[in-house]
């Protein structure tokens, strides 16, 4: 099934977005977004937004308003719903895992991340799962990310466990990581909807990356 995306009401017909539908109905918590375990596809993807499980603690409403905003952008986003993203992976300290789900990615979705240039992780607001999801999913992606969560993070957290950032890079003998941390933005609200500001925000964020990646040659 695919839907068409409006990018520019009145003028129908002329810029449109095709959006192939996700496999499974959304959960009222997630603000409508699909379950777990699902994904939805654009034809030519720039940029994917990665979820988290939706459920009782991680809301993930944010992700409809950002991928909304970058859609209205023209940009062509994929949108991932991690089938294991609550907790923290099992290669995680054991302070930091505590007695909930691991963290973890499948080989699909390490291929449905890697489809798109830029990826964008959304997490939520335990600090130390945020850096530790983040590292599981950039160690199979060689890609930029941006890390959009509600803890604050910096990227001296990302570096200290071994993942490669824009800003501070381990030790050689200490990376962790294909993927690299371009851009952070901390403040994002699970279950609320994300302001605009943050909402400029994030775009501001994106704008760069893509010129200085070359993705999208022709809109910036």
């Amino acid at each position: 099934m695919r839907t068409r995306f409006l990018t520019h009401p009145g003028e129908f017909g002329r810029e449109t977005k095709i959006v192939v539908c996700r496999e499974g109905m959304g959960l009222g918590k997630g603000g409508g977004i699909a379950q777990r375990g699902t994904f939805a596809e654009a034809g030519s993807p720039d940029i994917v937004v990665v979820a988290m499980s939706p459920g009782r603690r991680h809301i993930t409403s944010p992700v409809c308003d950002i991928t909304t905003a970058l859609r209205k952008e023209q940009m062509d986003v994929n949108v991932l719903v991690l089938n294991s993203g609550a907790g923290a992976p099992p290669d995680a300290p054991g302070q930091t895992r505590g007695l909930g789900p691991n963290f973890g990615v499948n080989e699909k979705e390490i291929n449905q991340i890697r489809s798109a240039k830029l990826v964008i992780l959304h997490h939520g607001n335990i600090r130390s799962h945020v850096v530790y999801k983040v590292r599981t999913i950039l160690r199979y992606v060689d890609r930029p990310a941006i890390v959009i969560s509600q803890a604050p993070v910096d990227f001296e957290d990302f570096a200290k466990v071994g993942v490669k950032t824009e800003y501070v890079m381990p030790k050689e003998e200490d990376i962790k990581t294909e993927g690299t941390v371009a851009a952070i933005i901390s403040g994002v609200i699970r279950g609320q909807a994300c302001p605009q500001k943050k909402l400029d925000e994030i775009i501001s964020k994106i704008n760069p990356l893509l010129k200085r990646y070359n993705i999208i040659k022709k809109r910036f």
